[in-house]
Order: structure tokens, then sequence, then C-alpha cells
């Protein structure tokens, strides 16, 4: 729902202009959508450029381009933005950084009004850019389909407010909480397919919108999976698939290693040895790291660290029960994603997690919906826009 502000935009028939509103804010958030992939560590943006119930411009932000969402989409239009109304997933920003400021380009252009899905979480704009723009005279409304805006920027919200990636836990598992059959049951290098073909595709496109994949070595020597984007879509930099393995027993011949194209990067705690040069001839990065406190294993908070130093702003975790309950131990986690398939793998199977200490989570955008014959279940332990 849009949060119009009467004094900055005043309409006789606020159900009309928010109709109005929504739609256009819906096709800058298609081409939003097209931002994925592409922009990362910058947000990733759409805009629209509306005059005369038409389209005059329209762009999105490509981190490579460098020009923001609103610069493309006012090229796009030329004279034509003049006494337009543009209409931004994100507020335009009033700082220098790799570009120009871009309300400085709005009000350059003429543009009459901006409407803006939701705030800046970067501290150096959060309101400003809204503040400067109405303070030179152009309407500004703000919160049109916001937490839609919102969920395509929370890997860049965590990341700009502490240096560390959004980090979302997927796992797809049976009815009785399990994610997969018991031990043995399956043969080693046969991954498990619980979900269907619609949970499936959902979680490529969770994949294509991270940056890291993180997975324990236990799930790699067990599933011997590729942990790969197969979505097809642009990305510019690969999916940087993370595997943490203490003792480094990653097989030279795994599916990840056989792969590896600089995207793969291995954490371990013990000194350097042969097989980590064998690995890095092979095109796989390892890097050792400080163990847990109290044990031998990579220590997770730093590995998210040093993802956070590498620019990744999200990653998803897809392991097994010792990785999960760690992540959930440590606090890790700020999001959740279960698919739930109909069916039951009894007390024997693989659980989600080991064991961890009775809690009840304060949930934020808790939702659930239909996956085709899965049910899928998703809710934030931590929201980044808070």
């Amino acid at each position: 729902m849009s949060v119009l502000d009467p004094t900055a935009s005043p309409t006789k028939n606020y159900a009309a202009q928010i109709q109005q509103d929504e739609r256009w804010m819906n096709h800058a958030l298609e081409l939003a959508c097209k931002s994925v992939g592409l922009a990362s560590p910058n947000p990733t943006v759409g805009c629209v450029l509306v005059k005369n119930g038409a389209i005059v411009g329209q762009g999105f932000h490509e981190y490579e381009r460098r020009d923001h969402a609103e610069v493309v989409a006012l090229a796009m239009a030329g004279d034509a933005a003049r006494g337009a109304t543009a209409y931004v997933t994100l507020e335009p920003c009033c700082h220098t950084g790799r570009t120009g400021p871009c309300t400085e380009a709005l009000m350059g252009a003429g543009v009459t009004r901006v409407v803006a899905a939701t705030v800046d979480p970067n501290p150096e704009v959060n309101g400003q850019g809204i503040e400067r723009l109405r303070a030179a005279g152009t309407a500004v409304d703000v919160g049109v389909l916001a937490r839609r805006a919102q969920e395509l920027n929370d890997g860049f919200a965590c990341y700009i407010r502490t240096r560390l990636p959004f980090v979302t836990l997927k796992a797809g598992l049976s009815l009785d909480g399990r994610i997969a059959p018991a031990p043995g049951r399956v043969p080693i290098g046969s991954p498990v397919m619980l979900t269907g073909e619609e949970s499936q595709l959902a979680v490529q496109g969770m994949r294509h919108s991270a940056d890291a994949l993180i997975t324990g070595i236990n799930t790699v020597l067990t599933d011997d999976p590729l942990l790969t984007d197969r979505t097809g879509l642009p990305r510019r930099r690969r999916l940087l698939r993370v595997v943490l393995d203490s003792a480094l027993r990653l097989r030279l011949d795994a599916k990840i290693v056989r792969t590896a194209q600089e995207d793969v990067l291995v954490f371990c705690t013990i000194p350097v040895s042969e097989r980590q040069r064998a690995l890095e001839a092979l095109g796989v990065r390892v890097e050792r790291i400080e163990a847990a406190a109290g044990g031998a294993r990579v220590a997770l908070k730093r590995v998210l660290e040093r993802l956070g130093e590498m620019e990744m702003i999200s990653a998803m975790i897809e392991a097994g029960s010792q990785l999960n309950t760690s992540a959930l131990g440590v606090q890790a986690v700020d999001k959740l994603s279960l698919f739930y398939a109909p069916v039951f793998l009894g007390a024997a199977g693989v659980p989600l997690i080991n064991s961890t200490e009775s809690s009840k989570p304060q949930w934020a955008h808790l939702t659930m919906g239909q996956m085709g014959q899965d049910t899928w279940f998703k809710g934030y332990l931590r929201d980044p826009w808070a």
C-alpha cells in the first residue's frame, strides 16, 4: 500500500493515485529483478519515468556499467523527462560515490514527482535523498510496494550496515523434519531430491540471487553436489561455492573440484599441505581460518566476516544437520527458507538439525505458500531493515 504524503503530492483521488502508483512500481520492480546478479555489492534497483500515462524512460542498475537506474532511465527519456514522475524501487542517492547523486540528476532533468518504494538503508542516504528532493520542491511519496522492494535488497540492507552477508538457511525436508533418508539407504554420491520440480526451480532462483553458497564437507562427501546457479541468467560474478572443511578432506575428483573456475573456496583449519597444493592446482581456492571455540571445526562467524571482506552481500546455506545446527547455534542465520515435501522419512532419517536449545524465535515477515505439491515456509530471524 502506498504511503502518500498529501503535503508533498496533493491529489483529489487517493485510491486512483495509489492504483496508478502500484501499477508503475510493479513495472519498476520487474526492471529491478533484471538487476539481480548484476548489481552486487550495490543494491538492485529499477526505475521507470512516466509522463501523461506513458513510459518515457526506464532502466535498471548494473554494477559494471556504473550508472544508477535513475540515470539510465533519464538518458533514455532525454527532454521527455521534464514534468515526468519517476518510480524507483529504492530512494535516490544524494551522495557522490562511483557516480554522482541521483537526486541532482532527477532535479536537473525536470522530474516533478518521485515515488520511491523504500528508503535507502545506507546510512549515507537513509532519508536524506528524500529530504533533498522535497527541499527543492520535488513531490515525493514513499512506501509503494515497500516489502517487495525490500526483499530484493535484503543482502544490501544487511551488508551496508554490518559488513556481513545476509544469510539464508535453505532446506528441503519431509513433513517430519528430515532432510534425507537414514544413512546407508542411498548410495554415496547420489543427492536426495525430496521436493518437486517447482521447488527445485525456486531454489535455483535463490542461488541466482545469492553471492555465495555455503556447505559442509560431509554434504560434499555424501552427495557430491555441483552447487551451481543453473538458471542461465546473467551474473556479474560466478556464484562462490564455499566448503567448510576443517581437515581438508575434499576429494580431488569431486564434482565441485572438477568444475572449479576460481569459484570454489574451501576454508580449513590445518597448515598448508600437499592436498591444498593439489586442490589449488585444480582451480580451488583454499584459505586457512581459525577454528571455532572448543574444537577443530571452522569458525562460521569468521567465514562470514571473510565473505564480507570479499564484498559478498548475501549467502545461502545448503548443508546437513551439523552445519545447520552450528549456524543456528551461533545465530548466524537471518532467514529460513524451508520446502516441505509431502512425505515422511521416519525417526531414522537425517534431521534438519541435530539439537538445539528449546526456543521460540521472534519471527518477522513469516509466510507460507504452495510450491507445486510442496509447502514453502519462510521467515526472518532478523529483519535487516528493522
